[in-house]
């Protein structure tokens, strides 16, 4: 997984570009205060607007020698974000901002003010007197000059401007907006990041929960999104390996089941039909009002002895395939000659073949001369085969067994020369109990009847326990049954 599609490298930088923003919309906020605190006062130093504050009070009071002139301050200079305070002559404090004021402060203005009243005459406007070096706030700067206001030629008071407004000011005059802006920020800030960063990942967790109560109330089609490539789509793609899992599963024992209850069926139409042919026979025999000639009885009491063998070899068989497919009984591996297990089959159906007039050969390629085994279920497997072949095999035709070497396999092959097998019973021709005799001309219909239909079954069953494969092709005139065994 690449860092970039990780949800927790998105939060993370969702929360750094976050920050980033408020920390720029914070600036910006304050380079719009101290524009407009520097709008009050365009290009004007600190004394320029002391001077500037004296002369419009002075102006006011000549206007109106009655003047409030704390509540003038207050109402002309309202917006003016810099401190100050006038000491005005009746010693009234009328403070801008400026509280607390250092007592040096007011020392030095009253000093100023004591020595304007007593030699006005020396007052200039432009005045350069410094003031004492004791002259400092409690900041330790040097505080401007204290400015006087002057009317008609009197000094009504002075005007100081401190070096450094105080954070209380600061405070009062900034904080409202700024906490009011902060406040927005942070509203929009979190609608934003619960949009941008956590409105996804919990869209897609909602989705993958919604595919689980799905899964979990028996919809085994239910599937969660699992495009990203993040911590979600690996949760995602866990969540539907899970649910592929369990559909398989799911079909499986459906399957199974469908298999079993087809095999209790089969299984009982088997049984069936001998156990009735044996009842009817063995109650007509009973029967003492009915008087059967010896040629008559014997004849009954052979049937029912073949259908007593019929019905013993469907269940060996039935006990055979399924210690096959259980995995149980012991298979002996070992080197195996193809040409004995052949020359066994061979002798074993000698007879049958000269009855029916059809011929046996086999040919061994090089390098196919043995095969690892059991050779008594090889030869089972080969028997089976060659009984089915001999069944529908035409007479004067040739059964050929023939072994060949791949790079991976041994391959023994059973071919007879019959009718076919139709291509629509190819794919069951191995299943339990299934019968496709109508569609192939039978050489003995009285002996294909008699078979179990778990021949080939077992023959499937016995390979695939030596890891090996079986199949059949078949054409009109040639059918070939393939035993692949791997090397």
């Amino acid at each position: 997984m690449k860092w970039p599609r990780s949800l927790y490298w998105r939060i993370a930088i969702g929360f750094v570009l976050f920050l980033a923003a408020m920390l720029v919309v914070q600036a910006v906020l304050f380079t719009w205060v101290v524009s407009r605190s520097g709008q009050t006062l365009p290009g004007q130093s600190p004394t320029g607007f002391a001077q500037t504050v004296a002369l419009d009070v002075a102006a006011a009071l000549e206007r109106d020698p009655g003047l409030d002139v704390e509540r003038y301050v207050h109402d002309e200079f309202a917006s003016v974000t810099h401190p100050f305070f006038i000491l005005l002559a009746n010693g009234k404090i009328v403070d801008h901002g400026a509280s607390p004021i250092a007592e040096p402060l007011l020392r030095m203005a009253r000093a100023r003010l004591r020595r304007r009243s007593e030699r006005p005459e020396r007052f200039e406007r432009n005045d350069t007197e410094r003031p004492d070096r004791s002259d400092r706030d409690t900041t330790g700067f040097r505080p401007l000059r204290p400015i006087p206001i002057l009317v008609n030629g009197d000094v009504a008071g002075v005007v100081v401007v401190p070096l450094r407004a105080s954070f209380s000011f600061l405070l009062s005059r900034f904080a409202p907006t700024l906490g009011v802006v902060a406040a927005g920020v942070l509203i929009v800030g979190t609608v934003l990041a619960s949009v941008l960063v956590f409105g996804p990942p919990r869209r897609r967790l909602r989705a993958v929960e919604t595919a689980a109560r799905r899964l979990g109330s028996g919809d085994l089609s239910a599937r969660a999104p699992a495009g990203g490539g993040d911590e979600i789509a690996a949760v995602a793609a866990a969540f539907n390996a899970m649910a592929d899992d369990l559909a398989a599963r799911a079909e499986a024992l459906a399957a199974s089941d469908r298999a079993r209850r087809q095999l209790l069926a089969d299984v009982s139409h088997e049984l069936t039909t001998p156990v009735t042919a044996m009842r009817g026979y063995i109650e007509t025999l009973s029967m003492p009002e009915l008087a059967l000639d010896e040629t008559t009885k014997q004849r009954y009491l052979t049937i029912v002895g073949d259908e007593t063998a019929r019905l013993e070899r469907i269940i060996g068989d039935l006990l055979d395939l399924a210690r096959l497919e259980s995995g149980g009984g012991t298979l002996t591996i070992e080197d195996v000659s193809v040409a004995q297990l052949f020359g066994r089959v061979t002798a074993r159906h000698e007879r049958a073949c000269a009855e029916a007039g059809v011929t046996m050969a086999v040919d061994i390629g090089a390098g196919a001369e043995s095969v690892r085994g059991d050779g008594v279920r090889l030869e089972q497997a080969l028997q089976n085969l060659a009984a089915n072949a001999l069944r529908y095999a035409p007479a004067g035709s040739t059964l050929r067994l023939e072994a060949r070497r791949t790079d991976r396999a041994v391959i023994l092959s059973v071919q007879d020369q019959g009718p076919g097998i139709a291509p629509e019973h190819l794919p069951h021709i191995f299943d339990r109990f299934y019968k496709a005799d109508a569609s192939r001309v039978v050489r003995d219909p009285q002996a294909a009847s008699h078979g179990s239909g778990l021949g080939l079954s077992i023959v499937k069953a016995i390979i695939e326990r030596h890891d090996g494969r079986i199949s059949v092709t078949s054409v009109p005139g040639r059918t070939v049954f393939d035993i692949a065994l791997p090397v």
